[in-house]
């Protein structure tokens, strides 16, 4: 299945907390589930957060009581208050939270059993085009990756962090099926170990060779020669290319550069916010002390210590040789190259289609 789907008014999705030990699908019924599954982190990456919050709003839709549009429209702004403040990092969620409100603006005019099934379309276009913007990167992320290279790769950005595919696994999965042999050096990624977890199973399930390795080799595996290219993905971009990532990318982005090994960063155009100018400017989640304090329930630290956790932090866009989009490869500039990217993204959203041109 798909990492989480709509199902017969009900919102369905692969819990993550539970691998890879247990493959176990979480149903959530109405939006307040739906937050929690978010904050509680049985979805995340930034894609999949997105289209998640998007499914909320459509089930809110469907479960409203509303008599009139202007009900509807009135439940899903509050709906959206309560998903977007789930996780403050990851811009997808409020992205399609934005997309998912435009829809119900624009359809206001029409009775509310339309508006309902307008809010569900779209929320399944938003989970259907991820898969194919992944595809996208893909495809166009495989040209940076050699025959025979090792990929080091950070968190979990495959197709657990997204509807499926995934960002930076979709370009380790583009490779393979293009015939490249390569190898992926899996950080653990503390404190959560998405990477121990998620990553090293999504390899493994498909056959893909993978190596884990605790957070603190990856500097050794670098300066020693033994990976050829660093794969990130990213929950924020700002305007100027600085790129807020699960915490511990940017320690490996400075020891890549160290070590001239080339850094890319792997994230559809909904990851971009054009209106935060720098990284300074991204708000940082600060998770449970329990994170760290405790693993799987055992407790590994001293009563009462003290603990900061991060759950994220920014790489500076100096570190980046590029950036993977589904619309190419944004080098330096970035600040140049980014905004002319969305802007000619823009125009071509706004031209009419060649189909429409020839009615």
């Amino acid at each position: 299945m798909r990492t989480v789907e709509w199902h017969e008014n009900t919102v369905r999705m692969i819990d993550q907390r539970m691998l890879p030990q247990q493959f176990q699908v979480l149903t959530c019924r109405d939006h307040h589930e739906v937050a929690e599954a978010i904050r509680g982190m049985a979805v995340r990456g930034a894609p999949a957060i997105g289209a998640t919050a998007a499914f909320g709003l459509a089930l809110c839709a469907v479960n409203s009581q509303a008599k009139t549009p202007t009900q509807l429209l009135d439940a899903l702004k509050e709906a959206a208050k309560d998903l977007g403040g789930t996780r403050p990092t990851a811009v997808n969620l409020f992205w399609a939270l934005d997309r998912m409100l435009r829809e119900a603006e624009a359809c206001a005019a029409l009775p509310v059993s339309d508006m309902v099934s307008a809010l569900v379309a779209e929320a399944q276009a938003i989970a259907d085009e991820d898969v194919e913007v992944n595809r996208r990167m893909g495809r166009f992320g495989a040209e940076l990756v050699q025959d025979g290279d090792a990929i080091l790769t950070h968190c979990n950005a495959g197709r657990l962090a997204t509807v499926d595919y995934g960002t930076t696994l979709g370009v380790v999965r583009a490779a393979v099926e293009q015939g490249k042999r390569v190898h992926v050096y899996a950080d653990e990624t503390r404190p959560r170990l998405q990477g121990a977890r998620l990553t090293a199973w999504e390899l493994m399930e498909d056959g893909i060779p993978v190596t884990l390795i605790v957070d603190n080799a990856a500097g050794h595996l670098l300066r020693t020669g033994q990976v050829q290219v660093v794969l990130v993905g990213a929950d924020r971009i700002a305007a100027n290319g600085d790129v807020a990532n699960k915490i511990g990318t940017y320690k490996l982005a400075v020891a890549a550069r160290e070590n001239s090994v080339p850094f890319y960063v792997v994230a559809p155009t909904s990851t971009l916010d054009m209106g935060t100018p720098c990284g300074d400017a991204i708000p940082i989640e600060e998770r449970s002390p329990e994170e760290v304090t405790h693993v799987r329930g055992v407790q590994i630290a001293p009563d009462g210590v003290r603990v900061a956790n991060p759950a994220f932090d920014v790489t500076p866009h100096r570190y980046l040789t590029g950036i993977v989009t589904e619309e190419g490869i944004v080098r330096p500039p970035f600040e140049t190259h980014l905004r002319q990217m969305m802007e000619k993204k823009g125009a071509a959203a706004a031209s009419p289609s060649d189909a429409k041109r020839e009615e």
